[in-house]
């Protein structure tokens, strides 16, 4: 993964960093909410947050939770900075990418990522890494923008056209065919507004645990494209 490919999203977050918890309160305290919700943890899970940004989620697991063990990425320096300072040194962070997660496989029980899918490049490569890095039988929640909602819509052509940090929304139902592209089993597609204008999805998912498992999985570089045109 070319790290230029994402400069213009550093910039625009290195930016925001510390106004950032401040300026969309509201909607990231929905966004952790309905995360947590979908996680379904036990004492003793190892959790990756993908996009962890200000480390909001992972604080509030580590309350809620303590017996959890806990790990971020995000691409942003300044991001993980504030991360840092609020979830102590327990927590494993990284600067890295969704399409290269720092991570061997089968590491994790749970995965998580909230408000990052529509600014993942490629999106195949992504849900390759993040099954990569699950455990067989371990479980994906992923809540994001939905371009099912008109609003949304208008959004993604603006940010399209002004943010070049921003790639694309996905409606509920190419979400769920990128998951099952992906070899994800047991694909979930729950859609969803916060306040006026945020129309929202929150998609869950499962690696296929070890009785369940096809075979020999191909490459995630080479992960099915069903059903999307990503671009």
């Amino acid at each position: 993964m070319k790290r230029h490919r994402y400069e213009s999203l550093r910039r625009e977050y290195a930016r925001l960093a510390q106004r950032y918890d401040i300026r969309w309160n509201t909607y990231i305290e929905a966004s952790v909410r309905e995360a947590q919700r979908c996680l379904e943890l036990d004492n003793g899970d190892r959790v990756l947050d993908v996009g962890c940004g200000t480390g909001v989620l992972l604080a509030s697991l580590a309350r809620e939770m303590p017996g959890i063990r806990l790990a971020g990425i995000d691409l942003s320096n300044e991001m993980l900075a504030i991360a840092r300072r609020r979830v102590g040194a327990n927590v494993e962070l990284a600067e890295a990418s969704a399409e290269a997660l720092p991570f061997g496989d089968s590491e994790f029980d749970a995965l998580v990522s909230t408000s990052v899918f529509h600014y993942i490049r490629e999106p195949q490569r992504a849900l390759g890494e993040m099954y990569r890095v699950l455990k067989p039988g371990g479980r994906l929640v992923i809540v994001d923008w939905c371009d099912d909602y008109l609003t949304c819509r208008f959004c993604d052509v603006f940010l399209r056209a002004f943010d070049p940090g921003h790639f694309r929304t996905y409606r509920s139902d190419e979400c769920r065919d990128l998951l099952v592209g992906a070899e994800f089993i047991g694909v979930d597609v729950e859609r969803y507004k916060i306040g006026w204008l945020w129309g929202m999805m929150t998609a869950t998912a499962r690696r296929p645990g070890r009785e369940e498992d096809p075979g020999i999985r191909r490459p995630h570089a080479q992960a099915s494209n069903v059903g999307i045109q990503t671009g």
